[in-house]
């Protein structure tokens, strides 16, 4: 897994030992919630800190969102 500041849809199949195509939909479904909360998103790549924040409950170090 890359430290990257965002996560990619093959990190979540690392992660969480889904298929990719389960990946894209929770990516999908997080970047329509960031959207609707009126952040800029870019398709196929979610920001860490939100990912910690949905997945783990807690927020970033470097970021909050």
């Amino acid at each position: 897994m890359n430290k990257n500041y965002m996560v990619t849809e093959q990190d979540i199949v690392d992660m969480l030992c889904v298929s990719k195509g389960h990946a894209y939909k929770i990516i999908r479904q997080l970047n329509r919630e960031l959207e609707d909360s009126g952040y800029i998103v870019v398709s196929g790549k979610i920001p860490r800190a939100y990912w910690d924040k949905k997945f783990y409950g807690y927020q970033s170090v470097m970021t909050t969102i």
